[in-house]
């Protein structure tokens, strides 16, 4: 019955014209039905269907009449883009207040993904103010020719925070395809938390630092000198001479007059930085690069000591070939900062909760912010990630301090 009734229905227009035809000439239905090589079933019903209408085209009903006008889903597009972070079920309320007819979230949800609009997480980023921009600017151009053998005397470093606490920013908005970086779709954030440890790291062509894990505590300026600048920096000023270069950010314990005066007493050359940098510095792809090969574990860490252990694990068995093509990134970092006019400083928090597979990697919630390199053409509108030696990396910005220490990059 079921495949009659489709064979009935995809027939076309000529060919039912044909059979009516043959009908109203006086021919059998058995006969006709032999002739175009279809059911007797189909043919006949046809016959009943074309001396009870007078047609024989199958209509088909128009359904439920839509419970909104095309007014009304201008409206409800209006409040998306005027409020993006407005709940379906608000705007079904508002809606309902407006035009005095009641219609459900559900209605909203269709109306809004028929005029190109879904709930996604916005990007959040640090806000950049026109001092940071034009410093950024400065310090690109200051750069921009530089070679691969400058870069490569260049020690970049930083610290990352790695926690078990999740932080899983289930905060929506209504935004359109191709539109994740749009002022109106970005939060601007500054603030990381949630207990874990705090770690530090440098790269540099062909080589890299031991990771060092901060015990509990703030880091202060004697800390750093003390557990950074001393045992793994001063080692490789000696090593490389005259030519090495320091990398590291605008933190307060970094910019102490301890440390400064360490590092001028060790003759250690130290690279300007541009505040509220993070997508500059090539090591931040380290950073997701660890969070990533943790949540990628069979058994991910649940406790402190599991963390720090799978830390180290991780950062000995990281190719060296990929922070080299890193740092090899620099000359497009620096070019495609200064190709885009209204520049945004991505940032990413980085947290670990071991959980279970069911919840995505292992309960890693990693929200990547927008990435300007690696394309000289055009500004990225979406998440951006490249693939190298097999293994996915996105860009993005980590969290930064232990949570009693701020700091401003």
């Amino acid at each position: 019955m079921a495949n009659n009734r489709s064979v009935r229905r995809h027939l076309d227009a000529f060919t039912r014209g044909r059979i009516i035809g043959k009908l109203e000439e006086g021919r059998s239905v058995t006969s006709v039905a032999a002739e175009f090589g279809i059911a007797h079933s189909i043919v006949s019903r046809l016959w009943s269907q074309f001396q009870t209408t007078g047609t024989a085209i199958w209509g088909f009903s128009s359904g439920r009449p839509g419970g909104t006008t095309p007014a009304a889903d201008r409206y409800i597009a209006l409040q998306a883009r005027r409020n993006r972070q407005q709940t379906a079920g608000e705007m079904a309320r508002h809606t309902t207040q407006a035009t005095g007819r009641p219609i459900s979230r559900f209605t909203v949800a269709r109306r809004l993904h028929g005029g190109g609009l879904f709930a996604r997480r916005p990007v959040r980023c640090v806000p950049l103010t026109p001092a940071h921009r034009r410093r950024r600017s400065l310090w690109c151009r200051e750069h921009r020719n530089w070679r691969d053998n400058e870069w490569g005397r260049v020690l970049f470093t930083d610290e990352s925070r790695f926690s078990l606490s999740s932080d899983s920013h289930r905060i929506l908005i209504w935004r359109e395809r191709g539109s994740r970086n749009h002022p109106s779709n970005i939060i601007e954030r500054d603030r990381y938390g949630g207990g874990g440890v705090l770690v530090w790291g440098g790269i540099m062509l062909g080589s890299r630092t031991d990771l060092h894990i901060f015990d509990a505590g703030s880091i202060n300026g004697t800390r750093y000198c003390n557990e950074i600048l001393l045992p793994y920096v001063r080692l490789f000023r000696g090593a490389m001479g005259p030519q090495f270069l320091f990398m590291d950010d605008n933190a307060p314990c970094h910019r102490t007059v301890a440390a400064e005066q360490l590092l001028e007493s060790e003759d250690i050359e130290r690279m300007d930085w541009p505040a509220r940098s993070p997508d500059l510095n090539p090591i931040e792809h380290v950073w997701d690069f660890l969070g990533r090969r943790l949540a990628a574990r069979t058994l991910p860490p649940v406790t402190i000591p599991e963390l720090r252990l799978a830390l180290q694990d991780e950062w000995a068995a990281m190719p060296q070939q990929l922070i080299d093509t890193l740092i090899l990134s620099m000359g497009r970092r620096y070019e495609t900062c200064l190709s885009v006019g209204e520049i945004i400083s991505p940032i990413k928090d980085r947290m670990f909760l071991a959980g279970h597979p069911s919840q995505g990697c292992f309960g890693l919630q990693s929200h990547c912010a927008p990435c300007y390199f690696f394309n000289k053409a055009s500004f990225y509108a979406s998440d951006f990630s490249f693939k190298l030696l097999g293994i996915r990396i996105n860009a993005g910005r980590t969290g930064i301090s232990d949570p009693s220490n701020s700091k401003s990059t």
